[in-house]
């Protein structure tokens, strides 16, 4: 497989498989016996109809702007080359993610792992749905999967529901800290 190329033609399933398995991995260190936190569902493909470039009471009053807020931090958050302590700030609550974050980071198979955001929908005011693909090593691995992201002390960030979905979705029941 050449990376880059269109999974939707090939065996898409496997390559999102390890995608799964590399987020599995990476998190699997940061399990915590408590068994706290709330439930969320995993992230899922869906396609969405962008309406956030109209200003309404869904939306923040600077729609555009926000939009490209919450893509260049999404995208941010996903970027192998940016520093723990990048990715806590562009996190919802990223100080209590610590131990997810450390265990994401010190994966070699999860420093492979980026994300392109899609779409960028407005809920309300701070929180918007996002629909996104990962990739591994520059190959499509999780085509438009949805997350959400949150304006959280005026900055727009990566919710923690949407991690800890994505570590749920990878098999580990017991994310960590935080989820």
């Amino acid at each position: 497989m050449v990376l880059g190329s269109d999974l939707r033609r090939g065996n898409g399933r496997g390559v999102a498989a390890v995608a799964v398995l590399v987020l599995a991995a990476a998190l699997t260190a940061c399990s915590d016996d408590s068994g706290g936190g709330s439930s969320a569902p995993p992230p899922t493909p869906s396609v969405r109809q962008s309406s956030s470039a109209e200003p309404s009471s869904t939306a923040p009053s600077d729609p555009a702007a926000a939009e490209k807020e919450v893509t260049q931090n999404w995208e941010k958050f996903f970027d192998p080359a940016v520093s723990q302590k990048d990715k806590q700030a562009v996190l919802e609550n990223g100080d209590q993610m610590t131990k997810v974050l450390q265990g994401f980071n010190g994966d070699k198979r999860g420093q492979q792992v980026q994300a392109k955001v899609e779409k960028v929908e407005f809920t309300s005011p701070t929180d918007a749905n996002v629909t996104y693909s990962l990739t591994l090593k520059g190959a499509t691995a999780l085509p438009g999967a949805s997350g959400t992201a949150v304006e959280q002390d005026g900055t727009w960030k990566v919710s923690v529901k949407t991690l800890c979905a994505l570590v749920q979705l990878s098999g580990n029941e017991s994310p960590g800290p935080g989820c």
